[in-house]
């Protein structure tokens, strides 16, 4: 491998087929490209048949016609909101309105009239502070799908964006703007500032690089992680999509269903208690790691990790399939399991994921519901009190305060099975995109990075220590690890420093690595 920031290891490591024959470190490469689905530039009349008799006179005096620019723009409500900025800034700058038309003024509403914009055939319109936007020729693009944005629908966006607060950047506020066909009465009240739902969520190690706030997403310093090969559980990676449930272990249960439709709910005691503990050492990694990288060569607006979405810890906790045989389930059953958590937003919708019936059973599988983390309880962020452990699997199925675990002939409906974590090609933008011809990923190709280093450091004459990791996903070995210090043209065979040994297949840990070498 070379030193990140060489345009050849980026090549390399972008075009690396994974089992299942899509290039799973694209996860988000494809998104460079998309942009939102845009309205025509182009000066339109405003008119009552345009916006299904708005304009009528309704008890608080008229309200006047006036022109508009109908911008190519869109921002949405949600989930995994991704705005190829870019290309729609291109498009955009090539459609300027003439200077008449951004003089006029915007008519003016109250809340009441914007509140009658509340599904498609009214139009959909929303307010953000005190500007009105008409989002419906956006509501099949949302990347949270239209039920998220449709939560907003004639009312404000503020309760939802405190929610989802990646949408609380300038690029995603200007593609708004776009959609801009009003303003507030400025006899309305000023909206509520919502209560922050993430202000309970518990404190974090200051030494985290942390990439998004609410929800939160951090990661260790590069420097830090090859230093330990089990990651300390206040520097294990962060990644959540909502915010951080707190659960009181005395109280919490666990609902399983049963084989022949029964469910029965089993406390975290009952669950210590009745099935033998079993322990596994594994990596988790966020299937966006290295996206910095990515985001050098194009940007995908999404977050920013940068080598340190990968950690290695110590798990206990009882089989799954254990579980799964007590509840009347054979070895030999087909389908996938689904786990839904407490974590959830306003709508009540929680963070779900499932895994094949085959993987769940399979007793090399090693999956776990874990309650343990390096020995301890697990930690509020890394799913107090009980989670799913999934080793070799991307971390998106590792679901977090777990809820309820249930089998299905066919996958999790969630969001996040559905609409999120899977591969496509640079090509595919929001327009092309069609998220059935995709697998949900799940197993991950092999990744190595270098850690020290740091990339553009200087390093003087002499010996030089190169760091870093190596972990390939579905429980192969990490073989061999070469690094390459003039861009290809030699390579060095690293040392691969004791870990762990485990079995053939069942090879979850990470590998951490060194190399000594002089340098001019």
């Amino acid at each position: 491998m070379r030193l990140p920031g060489n345009q050849g290891f980026e090549k390399m490591l972008l075009s690396r087929p994974s089992k299942n024959g899509i290039c799973t470190l694209q996860r988000t490469c494809w998104l460079r490209t998309m942009a939102w689905r845009t309205l025509p530039p182009a000066t339109l009349a405003w008119t009552p048949s345009h916006f299904h008799g708005t304009w009528s006179n309704t008890g608080g005096g008229t309200r006047h016609r006036r022109f508009m620019v109908a911008a190519a723009a869109g921002a949405g409500l949600g989930l995994g909101t991704i705005l190829a900025y870019g290309d729609h800034r291109q498009k955009a700058a090539k459609a300027e309105p003439p200077e008449s038309a951004l003089s006029l003024p915007f008519p003016v509403y109250t809340r009441q009239e914007v509140a009658r914009h509340h599904n498609k055939a009214s139009r959909v319109w929303v307010t953000y502070g005190s500007d009105v936007f008409d989002v419906t020729d956006f509501v099949e693009q949302h990347p949270g799908g239209k039920s998220k944005i449709l939560l907003a629908a004639g009312g404000a966006l503020e309760p939802f964006w405190a929610l989802y607060a990646m949408h609380n950047q300038e690029h995603v506020l200007e593609l708004l703007r776009g959609y801009k066909v009003g303003e507030l009465s400025p006899e309305e009240p000023p909206q509520m500032n919502p209560e922050d739902p993430y202000a309970h969520d518990p404190p974090r190690h200051p030494a985290l690089r942390v990439n998004s706030l609410k929800p939160f997403n951090a990661e260790p310093p590069p420097e830090l992680m090859a230093e330990s090969y089990l990651t300390p559980n206040e520097l294990f990676f962060k990644r959540n999509h909502l915010p951080v449930p707190s659960v009181d272990p005395a109280t919490y249960s666990l609902s399983v269903q049963g084989a022949y439709g029964q469910a029965f709910s089993l406390s975290l005691e009952e669950l210590k208690k009745n099935f033998p503990k079993h322990e596994v050492t594994a990596a988790m990694q966020c299937a966006g790691n290295r996206r910095e990288e990515m985001n050098a060569i194009q940007n995908t607006n999404r977050l920013g990790w940068g080598v340190g979405a990968i950690s290695n810890a110590r798990w206990g906790g009882a089989r799954l399939r254990d579980v799964l045989l007590c509840a009347g389930y054979k070895p030999s059953d087909e389908g996938h399991v689904w786990f839904d958590g407490l974590d959830q937003d306003q709508s009540g919708t929680v963070y779900g994921a499932s895994i094949p019936m085959k993987k769940a059973m399979n007793p090399e599988g090693e999956v776990l519901l874990a309650y343990e983390m390096n020995g301890e309880a697990l930690p509020q962020d890394h799913g107090f009190p009980l989670r799913v452990i999934v080793p070799g699997v991307v971390g998106a199925r590792n679901v977090k305060w777990l809820a309820s675990v249930s089998v299905h002939p066919e996958e999790s409906p969630s969001h996040w099975q559905q609409r999120d974590y899977k591969g496509f090609s640079p090509s595919v933008t929001w327009e092309t995109v069609d998220f059935s011809k995709a697998p949900a990923i799940q197993e991950m190709p092999v990744q190595s990075a270098i850690t020290e280093p740091s990339p553009e450091a200087c390093v003087t004459p002499g010996e030089l220590t190169v760091k870093g990791y190596a972990w390939s996903g579905g429980g192969r070995k990490v073989i061999r690890v070469d690094v390459s210090l003039d861009g290809g043209q030699s390579w060095h065979e690293a040392q691969l420093l004791p870990g762990e040994e485990q079995l053939p297949s069942r090879v979850w840990a990470w590998q951490l690595w060194e190399l000594n070498v002089r340098v001019p």
